[in-house]
Protein backbone atom coordinates (compact mmCIF):
# COMPACT_ATOMS: atom_id res chain seq x y z
CA UNK A 1 0.00 0.00 0.00
CA UNK A 2 0.88 3.65 -0.36
CA UNK A 3 0.58 6.90 1.37
CA UNK A 4 -0.48 10.07 -0.23
CA UNK A 5 2.00 12.50 -1.43
CA UNK A 6 3.34 14.23 2.46
CA UNK A 7 2.06 17.69 1.61
CA UNK A 8 -1.45 17.38 -0.22
CA UNK A 9 -4.60 19.38 -0.11
CA UNK A 10 -6.10 16.38 1.54
CA UNK A 11 -6.61 14.49 4.80
CA UNK A 12 -6.33 11.19 5.07
CA UNK A 13 -7.50 7.87 6.71
CA UNK A 14 -6.09 4.77 7.72
CA UNK A 15 -6.96 1.74 5.86
CA UNK A 16 -7.12 -1.01 8.13
CA UNK A 17 -6.69 -1.48 11.68
CA UNK A 18 -4.75 -4.98 12.65
CA UNK A 19 -5.41 -6.52 15.83
CA UNK A 20 -2.45 -8.55 17.44
CA UNK A 21 -3.69 -10.18 20.35
CA UNK A 22 -5.07 -13.33 19.19
CA UNK A 23 -7.54 -13.57 21.51
CA UNK A 24 -9.57 -10.19 19.99
CA UNK A 25 -8.49 -11.79 16.35
CA UNK A 26 -11.50 -12.69 13.97
CA UNK A 27 -12.45 -16.42 13.17
CA UNK A 28 -10.88 -17.65 10.15
CA UNK A 29 -14.12 -17.69 8.00
CA UNK A 30 -14.70 -13.73 9.45
CA UNK A 31 -11.24 -13.36 8.15
CA UNK A 32 -11.79 -14.12 5.01
CA UNK A 33 -15.01 -12.46 4.58
CA UNK A 34 -13.03 -9.27 5.70
CA UNK A 35 -10.57 -9.94 3.24
CA UNK A 36 -13.16 -9.75 0.53
CA UNK A 37 -14.57 -6.90 1.93
CA UNK A 38 -10.68 -5.07 1.20
CA UNK A 39 -10.89 -6.50 -2.20
CA UNK A 40 -14.15 -5.17 -2.95
CA UNK A 41 -13.66 -1.68 -1.85
CA UNK A 42 -9.92 -1.68 -3.99
CA UNK A 43 -12.53 -2.29 -6.92
CA UNK A 44 -15.01 0.43 -5.40
CA UNK A 45 -17.71 -1.54 -4.36
CA UNK A 46 -18.42 0.03 -1.60
CA UNK A 47 -22.23 -1.03 -1.15
CA UNK A 48 -21.06 -5.00 -1.66
CA UNK A 49 -17.94 -4.45 1.24
CA UNK A 50 -20.70 -3.09 3.55
CA UNK A 51 -22.54 -5.49 3.36
CA UNK A 52 -19.44 -8.08 3.66
CA UNK A 53 -18.41 -6.40 6.76
CA UNK A 54 -21.83 -6.21 8.04
CA UNK A 55 -22.24 -10.12 7.79
CA UNK A 56 -19.46 -10.08 10.03
CA UNK A 57 -20.55 -7.87 12.31
CA UNK A 58 -23.97 -9.84 12.56
CA UNK A 59 -21.91 -13.48 14.30
CA UNK A 60 -19.15 -11.17 16.00
CA UNK A 61 -20.23 -7.75 16.66
CA UNK A 62 -17.68 -6.83 18.84
CA UNK A 63 -14.77 -7.39 16.18
CA UNK A 64 -12.86 -3.88 16.17
CA UNK A 65 -10.70 -4.75 13.18
CA UNK A 66 -14.41 -4.88 11.26
CA UNK A 67 -15.86 -2.32 12.80
CA UNK A 68 -12.98 -0.10 12.02
CA UNK A 69 -13.15 -1.34 8.42
CA UNK A 70 -16.65 -0.15 8.44
CA UNK A 71 -15.57 2.73 9.92
CA UNK A 72 -13.60 3.33 6.67
CA UNK A 73 -16.41 2.20 4.14
CA UNK A 74 -18.81 4.75 5.62
CA UNK A 75 -16.23 7.73 4.99
CA UNK A 76 -15.40 6.45 1.56
CA UNK A 77 -19.07 6.51 0.77
CA UNK A 78 -19.22 10.19 2.53
CA UNK A 79 -21.50 9.08 5.37
CA UNK A 80 -18.81 10.76 7.44
CA UNK A 81 -21.52 10.97 10.53
CA UNK A 82 -21.86 7.42 10.46
CA UNK A 83 -17.92 6.62 10.32
CA UNK A 84 -17.59 9.08 13.40
CA UNK A 85 -19.78 6.81 15.44
CA UNK A 86 -17.97 4.07 14.32
CA UNK A 87 -14.51 5.49 15.42
CA UNK A 88 -15.96 7.40 18.40
CA UNK A 89 -16.82 4.09 19.70
CA UNK A 90 -13.62 2.54 19.38
CA UNK A 91 -12.05 5.17 21.50
CA UNK A 92 -14.20 4.51 24.26
CA UNK A 93 -13.89 1.11 24.10
CA UNK A 94 -10.21 1.18 23.53
CA UNK A 95 -8.76 4.19 24.45
CA UNK A 96 -4.73 3.01 24.23
CA UNK A 97 -5.34 2.73 19.97
CA UNK A 98 -4.21 6.11 18.59
CA UNK A 99 -5.86 5.39 14.85
CA UNK A 100 -9.47 5.90 15.90
CA UNK A 101 -8.77 9.65 17.55
CA UNK A 102 -6.50 9.73 14.32
CA UNK A 103 -9.51 9.38 12.19
CA UNK A 104 -11.75 10.82 13.96
CA UNK A 105 -9.88 14.02 13.05
CA UNK A 106 -9.74 13.37 9.42
CA UNK A 107 -13.10 13.31 9.52
CA UNK A 108 -13.76 16.69 11.61
CA UNK A 109 -11.42 18.42 9.86
CA UNK A 110 -13.21 17.47 6.75
CA UNK A 111 -16.35 19.21 8.44
CA UNK A 112 -15.00 21.67 9.37
CA UNK A 113 -14.26 21.48 13.26
CA UNK A 114 -11.46 22.42 13.61
CA UNK A 115 -11.27 22.66 17.39
CA UNK A 116 -12.71 18.57 17.61
CA UNK A 117 -9.74 17.73 15.00
CA UNK A 118 -7.23 18.98 16.98
CA UNK A 119 -8.64 17.74 20.04
CA UNK A 120 -8.68 14.17 18.71
CA UNK A 121 -5.13 14.57 16.97
CA UNK A 122 -3.49 15.17 20.55
CA UNK A 123 -5.22 11.71 21.74
CA UNK A 124 -4.23 10.08 19.64
CA UNK A 125 -0.52 11.83 20.34
CA UNK A 126 -1.63 11.65 24.27
CA UNK A 127 -1.67 7.80 23.84
CA UNK A 128 0.86 7.09 21.72
CA UNK A 129 3.55 9.78 21.73
CA UNK A 130 6.05 8.58 19.13
CA UNK A 131 2.92 8.29 16.21
CA UNK A 132 4.82 10.39 13.77
CA UNK A 133 1.22 10.40 11.83
CA UNK A 134 -0.69 12.10 14.10
CA UNK A 135 2.35 14.40 14.37
CA UNK A 136 2.29 15.23 10.88
CA UNK A 137 -1.69 15.57 10.31
CA UNK A 138 -1.42 17.92 14.01
CA UNK A 139 1.08 20.27 12.12
CA UNK A 140 -1.07 20.41 8.43
CA UNK A 141 -4.18 21.21 10.38
CA UNK A 142 -2.42 24.01 12.16
CA UNK A 143 -1.27 25.30 8.91
CA UNK A 144 -4.59 24.91 7.57
CA UNK A 145 -6.11 27.15 10.27
CA UNK A 146 -2.97 29.69 9.74
CA UNK A 147 -3.94 30.18 6.59
CA UNK A 148 -8.09 30.58 7.21
CA UNK A 149 -6.45 33.12 9.74
CA UNK A 150 -4.11 35.26 7.90
CA UNK A 151 -7.09 35.28 4.78
CA UNK A 152 -9.50 36.49 7.12
CA UNK A 153 -6.95 39.31 8.39
CA UNK A 154 -6.25 40.41 4.43
CA UNK A 155 -9.83 40.40 4.03
CA UNK A 156 -9.76 42.89 6.97
CA UNK A 157 -6.97 44.53 6.11
CA UNK A 158 -5.87 43.43 2.20
CA UNK A 159 -2.68 46.26 2.50
CA UNK A 160 -1.40 43.97 5.76
CA UNK A 161 2.02 43.14 4.35
CA UNK A 162 2.85 40.72 7.19
CA UNK A 163 -0.03 38.33 6.67
CA UNK A 164 0.23 38.53 3.37
CA UNK A 165 4.24 37.34 3.53
CA UNK A 166 3.17 34.34 5.85
CA UNK A 167 0.51 33.53 4.12
CA UNK A 168 2.50 33.58 0.92
CA UNK A 169 5.58 31.48 3.13
CA UNK A 170 2.85 28.60 4.19
CA UNK A 171 2.34 28.66 0.21
CA UNK A 172 5.68 27.98 -0.83
CA UNK A 173 6.12 25.58 2.13
CA UNK A 174 3.32 23.48 0.59
CA UNK A 175 4.54 23.65 -2.93
CA UNK A 176 8.16 23.24 -1.83
CA UNK A 177 7.20 19.90 -0.09
CA UNK A 178 5.52 18.04 -2.54
CA UNK A 179 7.03 14.74 -3.55
CA UNK A 180 5.92 11.20 -5.05
CA UNK A 181 4.46 9.22 -2.66
CA UNK A 182 6.71 6.47 -1.63
CA UNK A 183 5.30 2.55 -0.96
CA UNK A 184 4.84 1.96 2.68
CA UNK A 185 3.06 -0.99 4.73
CA UNK A 186 -0.23 -0.21 6.80
CA UNK A 187 -0.31 0.41 9.86
CA UNK A 188 -0.79 -2.32 12.82
CA UNK A 189 -2.14 -1.76 16.11
CA UNK A 190 -1.46 -3.69 19.15
CA UNK A 191 -4.55 -4.22 21.67
CA UNK A 192 -2.40 -4.45 24.31
CA UNK A 193 0.05 -1.81 24.01
CA UNK A 194 -0.09 1.55 21.87
CA UNK A 195 3.15 0.76 19.57
CA UNK A 196 2.13 0.28 16.06
CA UNK A 197 4.18 -2.37 14.23
CA UNK A 198 4.13 -3.67 10.36
CA UNK A 199 1.43 -5.65 9.36
CA UNK A 200 1.07 -7.16 5.80
CA UNK A 201 0.20 -5.02 2.75
CA UNK A 202 -3.59 -4.94 2.04
CA UNK A 203 -5.31 -3.32 -1.15
CA UNK A 204 -5.06 0.68 -0.93
CA UNK A 205 -8.32 1.86 -0.65
CA UNK A 206 -9.72 5.15 -3.06
CA UNK A 207 -9.77 8.66 -1.17
CA UNK A 208 -13.45 9.78 -0.35
CA UNK A 209 -13.55 13.19 -2.16
CA UNK A 210 -14.43 16.01 0.09
CA UNK A 211 -16.76 19.32 -0.36
CA UNK A 212 -13.82 21.45 -0.58
CA UNK A 213 -11.12 22.04 -2.10
CA UNK A 214 -8.90 21.73 1.09
CA UNK A 215 -9.86 18.86 2.64
CA UNK A 216 -11.23 14.55 1.57
CA UNK A 217 -11.20 11.70 3.69
CA UNK A 218 -9.12 9.03 2.08
CA UNK A 219 -8.06 5.22 2.82
CA UNK A 220 -4.40 4.99 3.14
CA UNK A 221 -1.69 3.75 5.50
CA UNK A 222 -0.16 6.78 6.38
CA UNK A 223 -2.80 9.62 6.55
CA UNK A 224 -1.49 13.21 6.03
CA UNK A 225 -3.37 16.44 6.33
CA UNK A 226 -2.18 19.28 5.04
CA UNK A 227 -3.86 22.61 4.48
CA UNK A 228 -0.58 24.91 3.30
CA UNK A 229 -2.30 25.54 0.14
CA UNK A 230 -5.64 26.56 -1.39
CA UNK A 231 -4.20 25.10 -4.51
CA UNK A 232 -4.83 20.54 -5.14
CA UNK A 233 -1.22 19.00 -5.52
CA UNK A 234 -1.83 16.18 -7.61
CA UNK A 235 -0.70 12.49 -6.35
CA UNK A 236 1.86 10.70 -8.17
CA UNK A 237 0.54 8.13 -10.59
CA UNK A 238 -0.29 4.91 -8.80
CA UNK A 239 2.33 1.91 -9.58
CA UNK A 240 0.30 -1.52 -10.86
CA UNK A 241 -1.00 -3.40 -8.30
CA UNK A 242 1.41 -6.54 -7.44
CA UNK A 243 0.16 -9.64 -8.37
CA UNK A 244 -0.69 -10.72 -5.16
CA UNK A 245 -3.55 -7.97 -4.99
CA UNK A 246 -4.67 -8.75 -8.47
CA UNK A 247 -5.27 -12.29 -7.51
CA UNK A 248 -7.10 -11.47 -4.56
CA UNK A 249 -9.37 -9.01 -6.57
CA UNK A 250 -9.98 -11.86 -9.35
CA UNK A 251 -11.04 -14.24 -6.64
CA UNK A 252 -13.03 -12.24 -4.91
CA UNK A 253 -15.06 -11.43 -7.77
CA UNK A 254 -15.48 -14.74 -8.92
CA UNK A 255 -16.77 -15.63 -5.47
CA UNK A 256 -18.77 -12.57 -5.15
CA UNK A 257 -20.22 -13.42 -8.81
CA UNK A 258 -21.07 -17.12 -7.52
CA UNK A 259 -22.47 -15.51 -4.46
CA UNK A 260 -25.11 -13.29 -6.70
CA UNK A 261 -25.83 -16.65 -8.43
CA UNK A 262 -26.91 -18.64 -5.52
CA UNK A 263 -28.95 -15.56 -3.99
CA UNK A 264 -30.83 -15.30 -7.28
CA UNK A 265 -29.60 -11.44 -7.45
CA UNK A 266 -30.16 -11.09 -11.01
CA UNK A 267 -28.94 -7.59 -11.87
CA UNK A 268 -26.18 -8.12 -9.46
CA UNK A 269 -25.01 -11.35 -11.02
CA UNK A 270 -25.51 -9.88 -14.70
CA UNK A 271 -23.40 -7.01 -13.71
CA UNK A 272 -20.29 -9.25 -13.62
CA UNK A 273 -20.35 -9.59 -17.42
CA UNK A 274 -18.50 -7.66 -19.67
CA UNK A 275 -19.99 -5.18 -22.33
CA UNK A 276 -18.21 -7.37 -24.66
CA UNK A 277 -19.30 -10.44 -23.23
CA UNK A 278 -19.15 -13.21 -25.73
CA UNK A 279 -22.55 -14.35 -25.98
CA UNK A 280 -22.55 -18.29 -26.62
CA UNK A 281 -24.94 -20.13 -28.87
CA UNK A 282 -25.18 -17.06 -31.26
CA UNK A 283 -27.56 -15.58 -29.12
CA UNK A 284 -27.99 -11.93 -28.86
CA UNK A 285 -26.81 -10.03 -25.53
CA UNK A 286 -30.61 -9.29 -25.16
CA UNK A 287 -32.09 -12.67 -25.45
CA UNK A 288 -28.82 -14.45 -23.61
CA UNK A 289 -29.99 -12.08 -20.62
CA UNK A 290 -33.56 -12.92 -20.53
CA UNK A 291 -32.82 -16.60 -20.63
CA UNK A 292 -30.41 -15.79 -17.67
CA UNK A 293 -33.07 -14.30 -15.74
CA UNK A 294 -35.86 -17.13 -16.25
CA UNK A 295 -33.43 -19.70 -15.19
CA UNK A 296 -31.66 -17.68 -12.28
CA UNK A 297 -34.88 -16.17 -11.39
CA UNK A 298 -37.30 -19.07 -11.28
CA UNK A 299 -39.10 -20.05 -7.90
CA UNK A 300 -36.47 -22.31 -5.12
CA UNK A 301 -33.78 -22.15 -3.46
CA UNK A 302 -30.51 -22.47 -5.21
CA UNK A 303 -27.00 -22.77 -4.53
CA UNK A 304 -23.46 -22.58 -6.40
CA UNK A 305 -20.49 -23.20 -4.86
CA UNK A 306 -16.81 -23.20 -5.93
CA UNK A 307 -13.53 -24.89 -5.55
CA UNK A 308 -10.05 -25.49 -6.89
CA UNK A 309 -9.81 -21.90 -8.48
CA UNK A 310 -6.84 -21.58 -10.70
CA UNK A 311 -6.01 -17.98 -11.60
CA UNK A 312 -3.63 -17.19 -14.44
CA UNK A 313 -2.82 -13.62 -14.81
CA UNK A 314 -1.48 -12.20 -17.91
CA UNK A 315 -1.57 -7.77 -17.71
CA UNK A 316 -5.73 -6.66 -17.09
CA UNK A 317 -6.26 -10.24 -18.19
CA UNK A 318 -6.98 -13.58 -16.25
CA UNK A 319 -8.30 -16.50 -16.99
CA UNK A 320 -9.95 -18.44 -13.77
CA UNK A 321 -10.17 -22.41 -13.88
CA UNK A 322 -12.56 -24.16 -11.25
CA UNK A 323 -15.21 -26.69 -10.26
CA UNK A 324 -18.68 -25.66 -10.22
CA UNK A 325 -21.51 -27.41 -8.04
CA UNK A 326 -24.69 -26.43 -8.83
CA UNK A 327 -27.66 -27.52 -6.59
CA UNK A 328 -31.38 -27.22 -6.75
CA UNK A 329 -34.94 -28.91 -5.46
CA UNK A 330 -34.47 -30.49 -8.88
CA UNK A 331 -30.90 -30.63 -10.37
CA UNK A 332 -28.07 -31.21 -9.03
CA UNK A 333 -24.27 -30.86 -10.76
CA UNK A 334 -20.59 -31.05 -10.39
CA UNK A 335 -18.25 -29.72 -13.39
CA UNK A 336 -15.52 -27.81 -14.35
CA UNK A 337 -15.50 -24.19 -15.89
CA UNK A 338 -13.69 -21.35 -17.33
CA UNK A 339 -13.79 -17.84 -17.34
CA UNK A 340 -11.93 -15.35 -19.19
CA UNK A 341 -11.58 -12.09 -17.46
CA UNK A 342 -10.69 -8.75 -18.15
CA UNK A 343 -10.04 -5.09 -16.22
CA UNK A 344 -11.65 -2.52 -16.60
CA UNK A 345 -12.33 0.86 -14.90
CA UNK A 346 -10.75 -0.91 -11.89
CA UNK A 347 -13.37 -3.80 -12.13
CA UNK A 348 -12.61 -7.07 -13.11
CA UNK A 349 -15.71 -8.57 -15.53
CA UNK A 350 -15.85 -11.95 -17.37
CA UNK A 351 -15.31 -11.49 -20.84
CA UNK A 352 -16.16 -15.31 -21.87
CA UNK A 353 -17.80 -18.28 -20.10
CA UNK A 354 -17.28 -21.73 -20.82
CA UNK A 355 -17.62 -25.27 -19.47
CA UNK A 356 -14.44 -27.25 -19.07
CA UNK A 357 -11.47 -26.92 -17.45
Amino acid sequence: MRHSISRCSRICITALLALSTAALSAPAAAQATLSEAQALLAQGQRSQALDKIDRVLASTPKDRQARFLKGVILAEMNRLDDAAVVFVKLTEEAPELPEPYNNLAVIYAQQKQFDKAKAALEMAIRTHPSYAVAHENLGDLYAKMARQAYDRALQIDSSNSNAQAKLNLLRDISTAGARPATPTKPVTVAVTTPAPTAAPEVPAVKPVQAASSTAAVAASSKPAASAASSSAVAEAPAKPATADNDQRAVRSTVLSWAEAWSKKNTKEYLGYYARDFDVPDGKTRSAWEAERIDRVGKPGAIKVTLSELDIKLNGDRAIVRFKQNYQSASFKSASGKTLEMILRNGRWQIQQERIGR
